[in-house]
Parts: structure tokens; sequence; C-alpha cells
């Protein structure tokens, strides 16, 4: 990048918030998924939306691609600058704005934590449900671009049920305002284009979501199969017999052992499967669904242990939290997918999954929200190993057209990015490619906006 384009930038927000050197470029030139670096060619670190505004006006004179980026934790390399350019660095802009406990909204700046905003709520009574597995470290505004789900999935739904309105800066520069603090809004459901978008339409500034009350009463349960197709099979069952749980998470063979490894739980290392379960609600409610959910456990073989505490609650959930984690300890690299189907289809994919591993000789652990069918098939290898690599890459391809195969989708959470481009056909055909790229088009025709991501545009110019 040119030194001029350098001053311009650092008087734009300021010397120290514009990086350069070779070491700190570095650290931006990756994400959370292997296999994709680049350099960018600065790291700018702008306050505000006006600052923004300034920065993409220079972008877009000069047609310079820029990459709008959070905590990083994305896996889909969303966030890595393959053509050079600027790294948009939100970290800055990390504040909570408000918090309505009247009209249950929160108003908040990209940068703040999923977790630091549940925190500032719950002296109210209430949460933000969207619970992804990086919960205290992901930022809102990267759950707002990936339209992340989590645990709790299920019952309360993803980010796009939360985010009412929000406030982006154009790829002209220009400042606007979608939807507000009331859920409903005229026109088009602009802020809900942006909610998944994956940086590719703006840089979201400002996001105002939707809270809710924080349920009174919580019961969560383990239970153990020796069989995988039982553990499928009570999935179906628990969404049949009109139970909606809090959460449902399924883990696999491999994915138990290897949690119990590192973590040491206590978990049945020799159980084909286990299900982690929680309702909530009032207290009656819970009662009576925790005690149905227990006997489809039961009746489908599992081996069903009911936390007694608080603190046996916790064990559950950190086993699960405890999966990615655990799994990536393995080998030096790791591809968490998120191979998404219709919940009938869980015990059908887990088994493809499987089959799949075997095929292609790669080791694959398998955990996710099984409630909404959201899957996350991880499988642990080493970048360097060509031939092996060789093999991951054809396994994960049959993966993905697996889940699209059973009526299902290439993402449930962690976006297309790069990773998963060149199956985006397979699922929406040409002519839904070419309507969201005349989308991309009018709102970026220079295409600087994450350019290369999502729909597979040109890299930059």
């Amino acid at each position: 990048m040119e030194e001029r384009l350098i001053k311009e930038l650092k008087t734009i927000v300021g010397n120290e918030w514009v990086q350069t050197e070779k070491e700190d470029l570095i650290c931006f030139g990756y994400d959370a998924t292997p296999g994709f670096f680049n350099l960018p060619d600065a790291i700018v670190q702008p306050a505000n939306a006006e600052e923004i505004s300034q920065i993409l006006k220079l972008a877009n004179r000069e047609k310079i691609p820029v990459y709008t980026r959070g905590s990083g934790t994305n896996l889909s390399a969303g966030t890595v600058p393959m053509a050079g350019g600027i790294v948009m660095f939100t970290v800055r802009m990390n504040k909570i704005l408000e918090v309505d406990p009247v009209d249950r909204i929160a108003i908040v700046e990209p940068a703040v934590i999923v977790q630091e905003l549940n925190v500032a709520v719950e002296k109210f009574g209430l949460i933000y449900p969207p619970d992804p597995g990086t919960v205290t470290t992901a930022s809102i505004g990267g759950t707002v671009a990936e339209n992340s789900g989590g645990l709790r999935g299920l019952k309360y739904g993803v980010t796009k049920h939360y985010v009412t309105g929000l406030q982006a800066v154009l790829a002209d520069g220009q400042i606007v305002e979608f939807g507000g603090r009331t859920v409903h809004s005229p026109g088009y459901d602009m802020a809900m284009l942006f909610t998944g978008s994956e940086g590719t339409l703006g840089v979201v500034t400002k996001i105002i979501v939707r809270l809710v009350p924080a349920p009174a009463h919580r019961k969560s349960m383990m239970a153990v199969f020796d069989d995988l197709n039982d553990a499928g099979k009570s999935i179906a069952d628990i969404i049949s017999h009109n139970i909606i749980p809090a959460t449902l998470e399924i883990m696999d063979n491999y994915t138990i052992r290897t949690v119990e490894s590192f973590a040491k739980l206590g978990l049945p290392v020799d159980a084909e499967a286990i299900i982690l379960a929680e309702v909530d609600g009032d207290y009656d409610t819970v009662e009576q669904d925790a005690l149905k959910m227990e006997k489809v456990l039961r009746d489908n073989h599992g081996e069903v242990k009911v936390a007694k505490s608080a603190k046996e609650r916790d064990q559950v959930w950190a086993a699960r939290r405890a999966a990615l984690p655990s799994l990536a300890k393995l080998r030096p690299s790791t591809f968490c997918e998120d191979a998404t189907v219709p919940r009938s289809k869980v015990p059908d994919m887990l088994r493809a999954v499987t089959d799949i591993a075997k095929k292609y000789n790669v080791q694959v652990g398998t955990f996710g929200h099984a409630g909404d069918g959201n899957l996350h098939p991880t499988i642990v290898t080493d970048l360097r190993d060509k031939e092996e690599m060789q093999r991951v890459y054809q396994a994960m391809e049959e993966i993905f057209l697996t889940a699209l195969k059973l009526g299902g989708t290439l993402s449930g959470e962690h976006g297309i990015g790069l990773g998963k481009l060149k199956y985006m056909p397979n699922q929406f055909g040409e002519v839904g490619m070419t309507v969201m790229r005349s989308i991309k088009h009018a709102l970026d025709p220079n295409n600087i906006l994450n350019p290369g991501k999502l729909l597979g545009e040109a890299q930059g110019h």
C-alpha cells in the first residue's frame, strides 16, 4: 500500500491505531481456519462509525479490499485477507450502549463479547439467548456476520431471531440504519439481510438485540448410549413428544474419549454416544418435561443421569464446551465443520460421517446441536502431511454433499467464507447465486468488502 494512503489512514484514526509492521500483519493474516493465510497491507482500529465511514470512502476510491474482523474465532476463513488490503479491526468498539429492561433490548457496539452482554443483563433477570461454543470470546458483531447459533438454538433460535435493528457503513462510506427498537419495521428486512452476510455488504457498527426473561428453573441430564442409532432416535422422539429442550447436544465416542482424556470429567469412554439435554422454564413445566424426556431416553436404551445440583449441571456443560478444545489438542490442524441436516436425519448424518471417516482413513470426532440438526464433524489432521490432506479434503467434500443430499445446508453457524465456497451452487443453484451476487454488486459495486467470500466473486481489484 502506498505511503500516502497509510498517512491518510493515520489522519483518520490516529497514528497509534494503524499497524503496518510485519509482526503485526502476520497476526491478522489468518483466523481459526487451518490452511488459509495472507498478509494484509495494514491493520486499522477505528473508534466509531464516522471513522469507518472515512476509511471506506478512501478504500472505495482506491479500490482497496477491506476485511472486518472481531475476535477472529471464525471457522470458515471469513476474515482472512486473501487479497491484501485493510483489516478493519473493531476491538475498540466494545461498549454496551444501553440496556432497556422495559422494552427488553440492548444496544451494543460490534466488539462486545457475547458473555459480557449476558453478565450485563442478568441483573435485570434477562438473557441474550444466542450461545455459541466460543461465548466467552466471540464478539457480537462476528456472531451477527455469521448468524451464529449455539447450544440454546433448538428452543431459542439463532442470532437472526434477536437482531431487531442495526447501524452499518456501506462500501461508499454512507452510514445507514435499519430496523429499530421494535420487532416490526416496514420495507425490506435489511437488518436480516446484513445478519449472516459475512461482512460482504457493509460494516456493522451498532446492533440492537432483543432480550428475553431468564428461565426461573433448569434441569440438565446426560444419557449414555451403546448404540448410535438409539441416540439418534432419542433426539427425534424427544421432539415428537412435544418437548422443546433449551439444549439438546450429542457427542460421539471419539469425542467422548478425547474430552475425557484432557478434561477428566468422568465421562463413559466406552459409550457409543452421549446426549446432553436441558429443559428450562417455570418449575412445574420443567419437572414435567424432564420426566418425559428422561423416559424417552430410557425407552431408547439410554442410561440417564440427572444433575442434582448446580455443580453437577455445570459439569454436564463443561463436557460439551470442552469438545472442540480437546479435539484441537490431538493434532496440529483442526477442521471444525457445521454441516446441518433436518433433525429427523441426524442419525443418518452421524452414520454417514462415521462411514466417511473410515472410507478416507481420517480422524473425525462429531458433536453438536443435535436438536436443530447442527452437527460439528471435526477432523483432526496435520496440514504438513500432503497425502493425508488429500484424504481430508475428500472427506470434507463428501460430508458437505451428504448434508445437502439429506435436505440440509452447508452451514448452521460457521458461515461459508472460503472453506465451503465451491459447494454454494450445489445448494442454491445458479439462479440463486446470481440473485445474491446482484445484491452484493448493488451495495458494493467495486467489490471491496470481504472480496471473494461467501459468493465467490473476484478477489479484489
